[in-house]
């Protein structure tokens, strides 16, 4: 085994980005593997729902003078809620879910190397479906909060609407928006993640204790630095699609 349990075996393979297959089966006749990023997505996400479960537990039983828990649980809710109202004001309320989720989901997967895991946003297969949602919340709020000819001159400026030169660039710009969030967040975590790989497999025992320092950078620091870039972006694009006021 190389770094971490699920992170390579044998032989670093450039072409796979370290994504090894541990079974198959035949779907319909087609070979579907499962890999080391579904493994540890499914850990990634029974940790949450335990943690989830239990917190909402204790919150329906919270107490004036809170136990440690319940500290714990509440400040992490306050955390993510006021990065929200920061980001996007009056609307923040009807995002406080997803934006929380979102950066949960990110910064647990981004930090599971510490835990043997192989991180799933080193996947792109990830990272591009977070990037659709946010482009699909970007759009809908375009839609609901906009009228339809205001949309029009958006996507004509910065020339007037009745010269729709800039259209085409415009329409390009939208749709590179799910491409850069998600490459953005992909290439940072998967250039730490095959640092670590390397390290592990160069230095094999001598590696025992000092890449802890490697580890607070790759996957602590860098993973929370891109955390909060992928959701701070998430709600900027979506406060700009909705508008001041809405």
């Amino acid at each position: 085994m190389g770094y971490g349990v699920l992170m390579s075996s044998g032989e670093f393979d450039s072409s796979s980005f370290m994504i090894h297959g541990i079974f198959k089966y035949s779907f319909f006749g087609h070979e579907v593997w499962i890999t080391n990023t579904h493994v540890s997505i499914l850990v990634i996400m029974i940790l949450l729902i335990v943690f989830s479960l239990l917190g909402g537990r204790c919150l329906k039983k919270a107490t004036m003078k809170p136990g440690k828990f319940q500290n714990v649980v509440e400040l992490l809710v306050e955390f993510l809620d006021g990065i929200v109202d920061k980001a996007m004001g009056k609307g923040a309320p009807k995002y406080y879910n997803y934006i929380g989720t979102l950066f949960v989901f990110i910064l647990v997967s981004n930090i599971s190397g510490l835990l043997g895991l192989r991180p799933p946003t080193a996947d792109y297969g990830v990272t591009l479906p977070l990037g659709i949602l946010t482009f699909i919340l970007v759009h809908y709020a375009e839609v609901r909060f906009n009228k339809p000819l205001d949309l029009w001159k958006d996507k004509c400026s910065p020339l007037p609407p009745w010269l729709p030169i800039w259209l085409p660039i415009n329409i390009i710009s939208d749709i590179a928006v799910p491409i850069s969030l998600s490459l953005r967040l992909f290439a940072n975590v998967l250039s730490g993640t095959i640092m670590m790989a390397l390290v592990y497999g160069l230095l094999k025992w001598v590696a025992l204790a000092w890449p802890a320092a490697l580890h607070v950078y790759f996957d602590l620091f860098s993973g929370a630095i891109q955390t909060y870039v992928f959701c701070m972006l998430t709600m900027t694009y979506i406060s700009s699609a909705r508008g001041d006021g809405n």
